[in-house]
């Protein structure tokens, strides 16, 4: 019998035992339990991994980086901030139309130079009736690993489009933030106008966001003011807005085109794993955690797969034949332990996809990221490699239904363990 079929059946046996009500080690495995977890079935060998897993949503200090500019906007001296709009007494956002013959037509445009540029204050006011919140998974097309999850708040786009009272001719939307002055460093994006006035399939709208974590938007994180639009990728979510330009042209103008990147690619579901030993003693439980991004297609659950090196099946490079067997997600965190600086740990009231109470409506939530984990049986001593995977809700396994990586990150992660 081959090292992976012994594997298979020792998954069978140490299941079994757990519903006999054997010990520890049979207590958290994997195809034939639940798909959440609760905290009394989890094994010793991987309550301390489990313990170790970082928080929900992401502290404020620990969002990862990836913006542009030389200078990058955010290190800017204050005074400089200042005086270029990005302090929220300062900023200023202009609301008009594009320069063409057949330009969408506005009554009322919002500019600096007549005084009717919308203002931080102005934003606000606007919050006071129309303010949202939504959780979100931020994520660079382009890396593989997202840059932090929290709530973020704002106001609805279209509720200023519509203060500009357009007319006609209006198919687009064009924005991009300050950098520098300079034209070459700008970076813009786009949206199709029908996007921006509705929310089709249950989906937050796009907004003009202030608040992450209920904290104002630190420059750091694109503030005083971005667009986040929650099923897209980062390079939508443009930082240190400035600028939306009302347009009748009917293609994309995103800086990411120029990268031959996919640049209307909603969110992708995708598995990869946070901890996994890098060498452990023959024939023992083998603990292993690890997150998936719940992209646009949702997520039913998150598989793994290990294999002796270099015996991978021919001819199969998305694993399709490879026996895979399904983790445990975990369950949403507890009232007052969802982490991100969020005040005594908890959901903010009225925040969408949440019930009143902080729970959150389904699980796992679309646009959001989840934690997994498994606890694999002992193997014999060699080297292997072990995967991950999502299924999304309509049973389409990774790195599909859109391997491609210009569309998004998706491939299956490889992580080497070695046994003695």
């Amino acid at each position: 019998m081959s090292p992976v079929d012994q594997f298979l059946l020792e998954h069978q046996r140490l299941t079994r035992r757990f519903f006999l009500g054997a010990g520890a080690t049979g207590a958290v495995l994997l195809s034939v339990l639940p798909r959440s977890m609760r905290a009394g079935d989890v094994a010793p060998e991987l309550a301390e991994s489990i313990s170790k897993l970082e928080s929900f949503m992401t502290p404020l200090a620990e969002f990862r980086d990836v913006s542009r500019g030389k200078p990058v906007p955010h290190s800017l001296p204050e005074e400089k901030k200042t005086e270029v709009g990005l302090t929220r007494e300062t900023w200023k956002l202009e609301v008009v139309s594009d320069a063409d013959k057949n330009a969408t037509r506005l009554k009322k445009p919002m500019k600096k130079e007549d005084g009717t540029a919308l203002d931080f204050k102005g934003l606000l006011q606007i919050a006071e009736t129309h303010a949202v919140k939504f959780a979100k998974v931020m994520t660079c097309l382009n890396i593989g690993c997202p840059l932090g999850t929290g709530i973020w708040e704002g106001v609805p786009l279209r509720e200023i489009i519509w203060r500009t009272q357009p007319v006609e001719n209006l198919r687009r939307v064009f924005y991009y933030g300050y950098h520098n002055d300079e034209p070459s460093q700008m970076f813009r994006s786009s949206l199709p106008i029908g996007r921006v006035l509705e929310d089709p399939y249950d989906l937050p709208p796009v907004i003009l966001c202030y608040k992450l974590n209920g904290q104002f938007l630190s420059p750091e994180r694109g503030g005083p003011v971005r667009v986040v639009v929650p099923e897209a990728y980062g390079f939508k979510s443009i930082k240190w807005l400035s600028h939306i330009v009302l347009t009748n042209f009917a293609a994309a103008n995103d800086t990411y085109i120029d990268g031959n990147n996919d640049v209307d690619s909603p969110l992708k579901s995708w598995a990869a794993t946070l901890s996994v030993p890098k060498e452990v003693a023959a024939n023992q439980p083998i603990p292993v955690t690890g997150y998936a991004q719940v992209g646009i297609s949702g997520l039913s659950k998150v598989q793994v797969w290990i294999c002796p090196k270099d015996k991978e099946p021919e001819n199969d490079p998305n694993f399709t034949t490879a026996n895979w067997t399904d983790a445990t997600i975990l369950d949403p965190p507890k009232s007052g332990a969802w982490g991100g600086d969020l005040p005594d740990g908890r959901i903010p009231a009225n925040t969408q996809g949440f019930e009143p109470d902080g729970r959150p409506k389904t699980w796992p939530m679309r646009l959001s990221k989840v934690h997994w984990a498994a606890l694999l049986p002992g193997l014999p001593a060699g080297e292997y490699r072990l995967r991950s995977r999502t299924i999304d809700e309509k049973g389409q396994a990774q790195p599909m239904p859109r391997p491609f990586k210009k569309s998004g990150h998706a491939a299956i992660e490889q992580v080497r363990l070695i046994v003695k």
